[in-house]
């Protein structure tokens, strides 16, 4: 299947190579589209023909939302997981919190060192009062992103973000998200270079809340804001600082 590739003579160098493990899913094909404008994007599945067939659909949807008038610099291609964890600048983990030891296991000895590794995920369970943080409910159990960094040393690369994004906001690239997006890590550079690619979505302001260690601070605004959508009857909300 041909990559989208709609590039004018004055369009802007592609910059990055950004891979997404469990990129079939809203949050793939939400940053896909957006990313796709600039940077190449590989959405990724364990089945390699699904993430093949996920980012044929991507591409289309890319093509009709954008229209005639935009020059779409980037691709949008899939693989298996581990095919693109080894190609990517920026790898993204949308993957669910007990996957990570699994999926992270395999992919460890695969990306280059100088990859940036970036957790969404959030650790939760629902109940009968609704849904509930895991590490505050059992014991012993890590936040997402300190266990990423278990799993994906060394830490300094690895950042969270993106846990409170509207995945139907994102997925329609004429809209603007008008959220934050809370970013954990512990190396400045490797924050610095996630917030920027974070920028490049409309109306999102990656805040920068901290090392690793506060990564809890930013995943529990998850089940959160679940409850209270659900309980409010809020449609699509996000987290913004005003």
């Amino acid at each position: 299947m041909q990559s989208l590739k709609l590039i004018s003579q004055d369009s802007v160098k592609v910059a990055m190579k950004i891979g997404i493990v469990g990129g079939t899913g809203g949050m793939g094909e939400g940053f896909a589209m957006r990313w796709c404008i600039k940077h190449d994007v590989m959405v990724g599945s364990r089945d390699a023909q699904k993430a093949k067939e996920a980012a044929a659909n991507y591409r289309n949807a890319a093509r009709q939302a954008y229209g005639p008038n935009v020059s779409i610099a980037g691709s949008i291609t899939g693989d298996d997981n581990i095919s693109l964890a080894k190609d990517s600048d920026i790898l993204i983990l949308s993957i669910p919190y007990e996957f990570i030891e699994d999926t992270c296991g395999k992919l460890a000895s695969q990306v280059r060192p100088d990859c940036i590794i970036v957790s969404p995920i959030v650790p939760m369970t629902r109940t009968d009062n609704g849904f509930v943080y895991i590490p505050l409910l059992e014991q012993g159990k890590k936040t997402a992103g300190e266990w990423v960094a278990d799993k994906m040393a060394p830490r300094s690369r690895v950042v969270s973000a993106f846990h409170t994004i509207s995945e139907m906001k994102l997925k329609n690239v004429n809209l603007s998200l008008d959220a934050d997006t809370f970013v954990c890590g512990d190396d400045p550079n490797v924050v610095a270079k996630l917030s920027e690619l974070a920028s490049e979505v409309a109306g999102l302001r990656p805040v920068y809340l901290g090392p690793l260690s506060l990564t809890y601070q930013a995943e529990v605004l998850t089940p959160m804001l679940l409850n209270a959508a659900k309980r409010n009857k809020l449609k699509n909300p996000g987290v913004k600082l005003t």
